[in-house]
């Protein structure tokens, strides 16, 4: 499979290239700091002027006179600590780590030199429960996911407690939206905000930590109302290294009643290859260090179909003689692969140290993907699915400068770039060459594809309940779909620990994005377009706009450590122009409505949108019961832009008949108001737990709304009506491993309720002539998951052996049941699904010869096979069974198909692989590790 015009590996070639040569939102925390006391053994009074250092960096400190030392500036890690003095005993410290937004507490006591000369080495104790968490916090480094048997960020995320999945795999955190959450990249938001995905992905082998803040989080975090999600990529080591792996495999379930072709094992069904390199870059004298990584994935998928049907192929029958049916079947009758996929993901960075107290560090991150999703219902047709491709690029410079030993500021500058297309066939130009057409480009002198085919050969079906058979106009296939997100960004960070008790940080951002959008039909069809027609721009059928809107905040936060009590406290400021117009009247939309009476002046109906700003108050208290035991409280407000798509859309506000889409350019910002109140507390020397409970109340939320002018006459958009209120408790036990202790685990709880308005296109119905609207009716949320239960388990030996089993059951998603032939009103989600549950297991064994660590592996995705159900069917609440299948028209189906073997049962038709969960999936590879 490729891409339009280049393969994967030019692709991964490419961005490691641009990478080096050219690389020179919500910003988030990189650093975390290292704090203590040093203490005299004999007397245990401080101890002024030691000279504590990071070995391997240029960050240090000196103790004041009550023997504190404070070193900040550091990037998350695991670092040796040495701690000199005149007259004293060396002592170091390993294994310290140093996460993201957190004090490491690292206290010494120094003895007399003339007891002994060798220094001291102790093993850090890791920190089981953390003073200075104010709110809910969880740190996942790269050692971790080395040893976990995930492969994405979003497997990662799934095992956080408090974190959930939709039916569509979409991450949501304590209940709320999946767009809710806000995803970066070295500081730097990596997602578009014209429908809030990510615009990159970095794979799990660049990543040196990642943290997920659930909780009511600090003032510098904003546009979010669920979670911050923050990626710090790996930075050059002093020395050359390196790491190679590739793993492959494919399905292997016993599900074949239900998975087509699932019998036939293709060993190379799924290939992915991982590469790193780090180190100094030569005859820069250790000043400038750079790190590269790549990933690359060919995934065939485990849905197929069968190319029973050309999409040239149709249909007839007669409208006067029912039994007179003519199917043309012109496939070649190859099983196809429907849900196949290839990916590329690439990271580079380069850091550059010219004094101790600068850093400059240039990053790029780009990625690339091309899918098909599976389409049911095109079975047999599978050359009419869409095509999706997208693309990101991030480009980040990052300066940091010490003023002081206590003092520090950081400046971001990025530029992101995101861009994606949906399309069955590619434009061509006058020569009929394909032609690479993106969002923003003009369509002058291009042309559709003559294979589109006239709407007639997929509107016809032998049969009432029916597959495809043949054309390209069903669904989205005869549509053109594209996105560009352009991002400019700059924030300036300064963090100053004032004296020992205060660390003051403030900063501000901006951002200004150029959003490109462009989606029009193809149409053909017996009478009018008689060859694939693109209409003009200036029409319902294709939309085309760019906007660019902007933003910035500025933020101020205060953290206060003392030895009983951490607080917390901070104000964020937040600013938005959408710098486009909208509607005023709610009777006429849109100025162009022929329809508009000459005594409404047409120049009143669309005004510039308002400026949207808010202040955010922050606070965080925690403070310890026992030496081992910690409660924190926060409260907090927040502020997040909606998707930018329900602004713009049609913002020209061009007319149409039927129900035509306007976007709302005035919308509000989504606000959420949060508490949290929670415990740590350690049980033993590594086992520890932690209970969080949380409520939210989420207000302004986007609705969708048809509103009814006069008659027939109505149109959709978006408003601000949506609430919602979510409420849960979070219980998680930790055990860590050590070298001395080979078993570690942990196990995660959440019970959590997330209600809000039923939130269909007809829950809000607004009819203007009678000034009646639809009552609001609390309902559960279409991702409120009840109980969720997550578990890991790893026992090994580092460095030589380990198995890890991750374990995850969760109650089904709501669903809305539905009565056959009855006019019974049920209350919208009221049903639950199927529980789900699976079982993931990594298994590796490491060898060490010629200086290399090779690595052997195997990886089982739900290990034990369970056929979990996702989609139901709202009469039965199953994925495998409806009450369709005994009506009339499944019935005349399957009496068709004892007649035409191009026509399928209705059981066949109902049976929707796509309804279920990934089946079981096995992995073998090898790494290499210098």
């Amino acid at each position: 499979m490729y891409f339009q015009e280049e393969s994967m590996f030019k692709k991964l070639l490419y961005g490691i290239i641009c990478a080096l040569v050219f690389n020179a939102n919500l910003f988030a925390g990189t650093t975390g700091k290292i704090s203590g006391r040093v203490l005299d053994a004999d007397n245990r009074e401080p101890i002024p002027g030691i000279n504590i250092i990071i070995e391997g960096t240029t960050l240090g400190a000196a103790t004041d006179v009550d023997g504190i030392f404070v070193i900040n500036n550091i990037s998350p890690g695991t670092y040796a600590v040495v701690a000199s003095g005149v007259g004293l005993q060396k002592k170091r410290f390993y294994d310290v780590k140093v996460v993201a937004d957190f004090t490491t507490r690292l206290d010494f006591e120094m003895s007399s030199e003339s007891i002994t000369t060798e220094t001291v080495v102790v093993r850090a104790e890791v920190q089981m429960v953390r003073k200075d968490l104010t709110s809910s916090q969880t740190s996942i480094d790269s050692e971790q996911i080395q040893s976990l048997p995930v492969e994405s960020v979003t497997q990662l995320l799934s095992l956080q407690a408090g974190v959930t999945q939709g039916v569509d795999g979409a991450i949501h955190i304590r209940g709320g939206r999946d767009y809710d959450t806000q995803f970066s990249v070295n500081g730097v938001s990596i997602v578009n905000p014209y429908n809030n995905s990510r615009s990159v992905s970095v794979a799990t082998n660049a990543i040196q930590e990642l943290s997920v803040v659930s909780g009511t989080f600090n003032a510098e975090y904003g546009n979010a109302l669920s979670g911050i999600v923050n990626t710090v990529t790996k930075e050059g080591s002093e020395k050359y290294r390196g790491s190679f792996s590739a793993y492959t495999g494919d399905h292997l379930s016993s599900h074949n009643d239900i998975f087509n072709n699932i019998d036939e094992i293709d060993p190379l069904n799924n290939v992915v290859t991982e590469m790193t390199l780090s180190g100094p870059v030569p005859y820069t004298q250790n000043k400038i260090s750079f790190f590269v990584s790549g990933r690359y994935n060919n995934d065939k998928g485990y849905l197929y179909g069968k190319r029973e049907f050309n999409t040239a192929d149709s249909v007839y029958k007669d409208k006067f003689n029912p039994n007179d049916i003519r199917i043309a079947s012109n496939g070649d009758g190859s099983t196809v692969a429907m849900n196949t996929s290839e990916s590329v993901s690439t990271t580079a960075k380069l850091t550059f140290r010219p004094f101790s107290t600068f850093k400059i560090n240039l990053d790029m991150i780009y990625s690339a993907s091309t899918w098909k999703p599976y389409v049911h219902e095109l079975k047999y047709t599978p050359d009419a699915v869409n095509d999706r491709y997208s693309w990101g690029l991030l480009n980040i410079l990052e300066i940091r400068h010490a003023l002081s030993n206590r003092t520090f500021y950081t400046f971001r500058a990025s530029y992101n770039i995101d861009d994606s297309k949906r399309y069955l066939y590619p434009l061509l130009d006058a020569d009929g060459n394909e032609v690479d057409f993106h969002a923003g480009m003009s369509l002058e002198g291009l042309h559709a594809d003559p294979r589109y085919q006239p709407d007639y050969k997929s509107r016809t079906e032998a049969a009432p309940v029916a597959f495809r058979s043949g054309g390209t106009f069903e669904g989205s296939s005869q549509s053109h779909s594209y996105q560009r997100t352009q991002i400019l960004g700059a924030k300036f960070d300064l963090t100053s620990q004032i004296n020992n008790s205060h660390e003051i940080k403030a900063g501000g951002q901006w951002r200004y994005y150029t959003i490109n959008s462009q989606y029009f039909e193809i149409l053909r069809d017996s009478l009018i377009y008689l060859r694939p027609t693109i209409l003009s721009s200036n029409t319902t059928r294709n939309n085309k706009y760019e906007r660019n809107p902007f933003e910035f905040s500025l933020y101020v936060q205060d953290k206060m450590e003392f030895d009983k009590l951490i607080v917390n406290v901070g104000l964020r400021y937040d600013f938005f122009n959408a710098q486009s117009k909208y509607s005023t009247d709610t009777f006429y939309p849109t100025p162009y409505d022929p329809t508009i009476p000459s005594t409404i002046d047409r120049n009143t109906l669309l005004a510039d949108a308002e400026i949207k700003q808010q202040l955010s108050p922050r606070i965080g208290v925690s403070f310890p019961i026992t030496d081992k035991g910690i409660i924190h409280f926060s409260y907090g407000h927040f502020f997040q832009l909606p998707p930018l798509s329900y602004l713009f859309t049609n913002s020209e506000y061009e007319f149409s008949f039927g129900t035509p889409y306007y976007g709302n350019a005035n919308l509000n910002p989504e606000k959420t108001i949060s508490y949290e109140l929670g415990l740590q507390q350690q049980l033993l020397d590594n086992l520890a737990f932690n209970i969080t409970g949380y409520f939210k109340d989420v207000r302004d939320l986007l609705a969708p709304q048809t509103i009814r002018i006069s008659g027939e006459s109505t149109y959709f958009t978006y408003v601000n009506k949506d609430y919602a209120n979510i409420k849960g408790i979070v219980f998680s036990l930790t055990k860590r491993r050590t070298p001395s202790d080979r078993l570690g685990f942990t196990l995660d709880y959440t019970f959590q309720t997330a209600e809000g308005n039923d939130f269909s296109a007809d829950a809000f119905f607004l009819d203007l002539s009678s000034g009646r609207q639809t009552e609001k009716i609390p309902v559960f949320l279409d991702w409120d998951k009840s109980h969720q239960l997550n578990a890991t388990l790893s026992y090994g030996v580092s460095d030589d052996w380990n198995v890890t089993f991750v374990s995850q059951v969760g109650t089904g998603l709501p669903y809305t049941p539905e009565v056959f032939e009855k006019q019974v009103f049920l209350r919208p989600n009221s049903e639950r699904r199927p529980l789900q549950a699976k079982v993931d297991l990594l298994a590796e064994k490491t060898f060490n010869a010629f200086g290399f660590d090779l690595s052997f592996f195997v990886k089982v995705f739900n290990l034990f096979d369970t056929l979990n159900e996702n989609v139901v069917f709202a009469s039965t609440g199953r994925s495998n069974y409806t009450l369709s299948a005994t009506r009339a028209p499944a019935l005349e189906t399957d009496r068709l198909a004892k007649i035409y073997p191009e026509v399928k049962t209705a059981n066949e038709v109902y049976n929707n692989p796509a309804y279920y969960l990934s089946p079981r999936e096995v992995r073998f590879g090898v790494s290499v590790d210098f």
